[in-house]
């Protein structure tokens, strides 16, 4: 057993101890080395060089857009719609080994039968665009999502005019 006198002079020992701290250092060693990788040169507008040939990025790069849209219940392709599905086109005769699937989309009204039949009309009508400017039908598939997948939540013509739309998705 420890008497009272051994407690207090460990506890003071210890507690001596304790208060020894060590003095700050009155200069800071230098930060480590930064590793030497170049900069990335700053560019203006779309990286082209960027995206892996064939890709989603390369699509999008190339073409401007995936998506076109129509008026209501109508399947019909406009003249802004012919010159992104050109676009598009082109970029997939230049990539023959990439298949991609066409969506047909609607808004909400109308019933659920009604649009998954117009999302499906929407999606052939650029699929027959796209193969009517020289791509392979075997390279295109088509979906219809009817008013299941919306893109804007709204019930207003401005929601309404983003969701009936067919998007060309290409594979990343």
């Amino acid at each position: 057993m420890m008497n009272t006198t051994t407690k207090v002079l460990l506890t003071a020992s210890l507690l001596a101890v304790a208060a020894c701290s060590k003095k700050k250092p009155e200069e800071l060693p230098p930060p480590p080395a930064q590793s030497q990788v170049p900069a990335m040169p700053e560019t203006s507008g779309p990286v082209s060089g960027t995206a892996v040939p064939g890709s989603r990025a390369d699509f999008l790069a190339q073409v401007g857009s995936d998506t076109i849209h129509f008026d209501t219940d109508k399947y019909d392709i406009n003249a802004e719609a012919s010159g992104i599905l050109t676009r598009q086109a082109a970029w997939l005769n230049a990539n023959p080994s990439v298949r991609a699937t066409i969506e047909g989309h609607a808004d909400e009204r109308g019933t659920r039968e009604y649009n998954l039949a117009l999302g499906d009309r929407r999606a052939n009508s650029v699929k027959n665009f796209l193969v009517n400017n020289g791509v392979s039908s075997a390279q295109l598939a088509t979906i219809s999502y009817g008013k299941e997948r919306p893109v804007a939540t709204g019930s207003d013509e401005g929601s309404w005019a983003e969701n009936r739309r067919a998007v060309t998705v290409v594979p990343e």
